[in-house]
């Protein structure tokens, strides 16, 4: 089997990673697997992000993709049957999958740490100081597990009632980008040996069917890789080729070539610096000079540009 196109930087724990494999095993797609650390330090994947501390990561080459807001439409791009957009189409799909996304995830953090209890010493720290910004220990989490719970139940709830007309997908017959946003929250909190008490709070069963298929795409045809030989993957290719245009000038007050800054809004907000390459309506690309010629892409909906 040849060299994978593909490679995912990531670790078996990570939500958002599962929402990424399960889109490369909706499309059937041969990828490279690299294992990464749950927090920092990353010394070997830091070169191709420039310090970008968010999980999954996505590399194409010398393009290596942020966030799984860029990750799915740039696998669509590649890949683009079976689509990640049946039925409710790209824009609708993504701008469902971010509000939902933003509005759910301390929630279900809070669902999860309730039944899972603590996490790691080290983890726990790095998160509330380097990630969330929040405590999500056991003792700090509980006091808000009602409101929590009640959020999150009210979104599954919404979730069954999409489904109840027999559809097999919220987008009709075939699934999509924005079941896995949906599938990968329920995961967190479904985890282990969780999944029937979290089942019951939460009044599940009506959705089994539907959570029993998204688990069935499965992740493809993953192969592991070493993230040495990603690195050489990176050096050795060059990156895809990019119109230099600033689309939205009265926004981002910067033209190709400045030096900028890119740093998410919510979380982890470690800014990443380069020179701007291009901004168009949903994609903003970085050029880093650490590993030879190489483009980092961001989505342009959670972070911020700023002129350096």
């Amino acid at each position: 089997m040849s060299a994978p196109q593909i490679v995912l930087h990531h670790y078996a724990f990570s939500p958002y990673a599962e929402k990424v494999r399960l889109a490369l095993g909706l499309k059937g797609l041969h990828w490279g697997s690299v294992d990464i650390a749950m927090m920092p330090p990353r010394p070997l994947l830091d070169p191709l992000t420039g310090g970008y501390r968010r999980v999954p990561v996505l590399q194409v080459g010398a393009d290596i993709y942020c966030d799984t807001h860029a990750i799915l439409p740039a696998l669509e791009r590649l890949h683009p049957e079976p689509s990640l957009y049946p039925g409710l189409g790209p824009a609708l799909a993504e701008g469902l999958s971010f509000g939902l996304e933003r509005d759910l995830w301390l929630a279900a953090i809070g669902v999860t740490v309730h039944f899972a209890g603590d996490l790691p010493a080290p983890f726990l720290r790095d998160r509330k100081d380097d990630y969330l910004y929040v405590d999500i220990g056991h003792a700090a989490m509980e006091p808000d597990f009602p409101r929590n719970a009640q959020r999150v139940a009210a979104w599954t709830g919404w979730l069954a009632e999409a489904l109840s007309d027999g559809r097999r997908f919220i987008g009709g017959d075939r699934a999509g980008a924005v079941d896995l946003a949906h599938y990968h929250l329920l995961w967190l909190m479904r985890g282990g040996e969780r999944a029937g008490a979290v089942d019951g709070l939460l009044g599940l069963s009506p959705l089994q069917g539907w959570i029993e298929r998204v688990a069935s795409l499965g992740h493809g045809r993953p192969v592991p890789m070493s993230a040495e030989a990603a690195l050489d993957a990176a050096r050795d290719a060059e990156p895809a080729p990019v119109e230099p245009v600033n689309a939205v000038p009265a926004l981002i007050a910067a033209a190709p070539g400045d030096t900028v800054t890119v740093t998410p809004d919510d979380f982890a907000r470690v800014p990443v610096e380069g020179r701007l390459v291009a901004v168009d309506a949903g994609r903003i690309d970085r050029d880093e000079a650490r590993v030879g010629a190489l483009h980092l892409h961001f989505p342009r909906a959670g972070f911020t540009i700023a002129k350096g």
